[in-house]
């Protein structure tokens, strides 16, 4: 998954994949094997593109702020529940808000050893925490030590690029407390912690100079995020339908930074997955490839939800009507959106099941198909004309790196 969840991702082949039948003629469904808990459901930080509070979904307002003990105890039991009918090994829970550490250490200690005894010790769940980094302490530091809980932060370059949209609710930037939190977290013995950085793409921002920046906390992992559009609601700099493709170009100059480097510097998640893509490999985040989606979302008040950036389509969009307390993950998996997210590409649209591009770029990410005229998502992404861009881009620089191995053989 590319969006804002740190580290959803865990390796699929760990995974026993054992598929639930559903109704005559459809395709069976693979179970989920990432949570992500909505533990927090405020922020502490007033960024100007937040896909959960600016955006056209505005079900947030309703959440209580913190996730109870007992919706805490019912998300342990349904995650137990959905490992034993399904024979899993291991699953990943993602603690993520709004900002998760204002839950307080006792709710995540809480929610990491609930899950971990209901599920049993024959059961790994790996376990992740998505913060902007304010709040990120040695205290907290050394909880999540104790509890193996990796972490990812949010930041978006140097002090000016981060500070133009991630600021206190007074105005006041942000970057040099998270800058801190950083350093801190890269630091022996806590670097183990260290998931990555996540960082969102800004058109304004030079795309070497942010990735060089980004690269002096020694990140092992960066995602870049495209920031959340559609049809309806195109995202900044890109117009709908256009053909230019300014965030191609954007990414295409960090890959060739990355790329090129003499020694692998850190990883690109994005930009790795399409190599492996191109070469006959698969994606581990979404928006590439046609791995179908297997992550579902636990809000604070305990319903069972889809995709968080959903919201930036309409209100009520991650809605499924289901509750931990009354539903089995299971049911999740026969919720309409899920079994066209889980299709491949008898999901896209019919321009997109055409192109030459299909099992690479996979039609971009979901959310970003959306358009109000025709009220769905069978639409390519709005990124389309970057996406192929990149793509191409890519190829181009890989193809000519294995036509000189094949010279050399």
């Amino acid at each position: 998954m590319s969006t804002e969840t740190g580290e959803p991702d865990v390796a699929r082949e760990d995974f026993t994949e054992s598929a639930v039948a559903l109704s005559p003629g459809r395709a069976a469904a693979l179970p989920f094997h990432t949570f992500i808990l909505k533990v927090h459901s405020r922020c502490d930080l007033a960024c100007d593109y937040c896909y959960m509070y600016t955006a056209a979904d505005q079900t947030w307002r309703q959440q209580p702020r913190v996730m109870s003990p007992a919706v805490v105890t019912w998300t342990a039991r349904r995650i137990a529940e959905h490992v034993r009918v399904h024979g899993l090994r291991q699953v990943a829970v993602v603690l993520h808000g709004g900002e998760p550490l204002l839950a307080g250490p006792r709710r995540l200690r809480q929610i990491v050893t609930e899950i971990a005894r209901e599920v049993g010790p024959e059961v790994r769940v790996r376990t992740s925490v998505q913060t902007n980094g304010v709040r990120l302490t040695d205290a907290w530091l050394d909880l999540f030590a104790e509890l193996d809980i990796r972490v990812g932060v949010s930041i978006d370059g140097g002090r000016s690029e981060h500070d133009r949209h991630r600021r206190h609710p007074d105005g006041r930037g942000s970057h040099d407390q998270v800058a801190q939190a950083v350093q801190r977290l890269a630091a022996a013995p806590r670097r183990r912690l260290f998931a990555g950085l996540l960082c969102t793409v800004d058109l304004r921002n030079d795309p070497v100079a942010t990735y060089e920046e980004l690269l002096r906390h020694r990140p092992p992992m960066i995602d870049f995020l495209l920031p959340l559009g559609n049809w309806s609601a195109p995202p900044p700099g890109r117009v709908a339908g256009r053909p230019d493709t300014p965030y191609g170009d954007w990414l295409a100059a960090v890959f060739d930074r990355w790329y090129s480097a003499p020694v692998r510097e850190t990883e690109v998640r994005m930009l790795g997955d399409l190599v492996a893509l191109l070469l006959g490999g698969r994606a581990r985040v979404e928006g590439l490839g046609l791995e179908p989606i297997r992550y579902v979302v636990v809000e604070t008040d305990g319903s069972i939800a889809l995709d968080d950036t959903l919201r930036v389509s309409y209100e009520g969009a991650t809605r499924t009507g289901l509750h931990v307390a009354r539903d089995s993950f299971g049911r999740a998996l026969d919720h309409p959106e899920v079994t066209r997210r889980q299709s491949g590409a008898a999901g896209l649209a019919s321009v997109c099941r055409a192109c030459s591009l299909l099992r690479v770029c996979g039609g971009g990410r979901y959310t970003d198909r959306y358009d109000a005229a025709d009220g769905g998502f069978g639409n390519p992404s709005v990124y389309c004309p970057d996406l192929a861009a990149l793509v191409r881009h890519v190829h181009r620089r890989v193809a000519e790196d294995t036509a000189r191995l094949r010279e050399l053989a």
